[in-house]
């Protein structure tokens, strides 16, 4: 196996790339506060001409994601441009990409917090519905409160696949850190879904749509130019490796565990085991780095 390499700041790569496609949660910020070095390495990144464009697998509008960061102190000096799956999703829901989109019905459940309502709100012809059985499909943009569990939306997600609903899944992660706690995500329950036999369309990060618009947004570069950073293998990394750039694992994001790292301040990950769950998933990893920072 191709060793990977452990870098201690994208001091080590700026060179090689004039793009950079940042995921948030578990790179950028813990869903509460962006790390530490986070937002001085964001702007030093800029200041040295590079692109910076922040993916994120949120549920949500641009706009409100925009928001979110302002309030937790990184402005849009920080980055280029931002996208988000809520929004990718708005905008298949808006104009329908595919004859799978086009046959939805007007009638949606949403399975999710108020907060992510902004992904249909504004959507002519699209109808909010409280009962599965009024419904002509699901829209899964995750759970309500962080304490829950997929137990808790077992009787709902049941009840919908007995009726057959197509499901869109607004963010295809399976689990995210908010602090300290793992929290599950739509994707996950898009996961249980199809294992009931639902049928599912997910919208963000590995799909290449998502990556197509972050390559617009970032103008002129290259693909051998542009460097994904994430913590997920299965959305980061896959999306890097099927759409033709580099991609370098947060070894202290969702799969620090399973590496070793108790503390990313501290411990370093066991590059052996990433090396074997990165060949084992066909994934080829450019390198690695404990936390983003300069």
């Amino acid at each position: 196996m191709t060793a990977i390499p452990l870098h201690t700041g994208l001091s080590h790569l700026a060179d090689r790339y004039d793009g950079f496609i940042l995921d948030l949660w578990g790179v950028v910020h813990d869903g509460i506060a962006p790390y530490p070095g986070v937002p001085e390495c964001l702007k030093t990144l800029r200041a040295r001409g590079k692109r910076v464009c922040l993916l994120s697998n949120a549920p949500r509008r641009v706009d409100a994601a925009a928001d979110r960061l302002t309030e937790m102190g990184l402005t849009p000096d920080h980055y280029d441009a931002l996208l988000t799956s809520g929004e990718a999703t708005h905008d298949a829901l808006r104009d329908p990409p595919d004859a799978w989109h086009a046959a939805l019905g007007p009638t949606l459940l949403h399975i999710g917090p108020d907060r992510d309502a902004g992904v249909y709100l504004d959507l002519p012809g699209r109808i909010k519905v409280d009962r599965p059985e009024d419904a002509d499909f699901v829209l899964n943009t995750g759970i309500v409160d962080f304490s829950e569990s997929l137990t808790d939306y077992e009787p709902i997600l049941a009840a919908c696949a007995a009726l057959k609903l197509p499901m869109v899944c607004a963010n295809p992660d399976l689990v995210v850190h908010v602090g300290p706690q793992l929290v599950i995500c739509a994707g996950e329950l898009a996961r249980r879904y199809e294992e009931l036999g639902g049928d599912v369309r997910q919208h963000g990060k590995p799909y290449p749509g998502v990556y197509a618009r972050c390559f617009d947004l970032l103008g002129d570069i290259p693909r051998q130019r542009i460097l994904a950073v994430g913590d997920s293998l299965r959305t980061d990394m896959a999306g890097a490796n099927a759409a033709g750039i580099d991609g370098l694992l947060i070894t202290g994001g969702i799969h620090r565990e399973e590496l070793g790292v108790a503390d990313p301040l501290a411990d370093l990950p066991d590059l052996d085991r990433l090396a074997e769950i990165a060949a084992r998933a066909g994934l080829t990893i450019s390198g690695a780095m404990n936390r983003l920072g300069w």
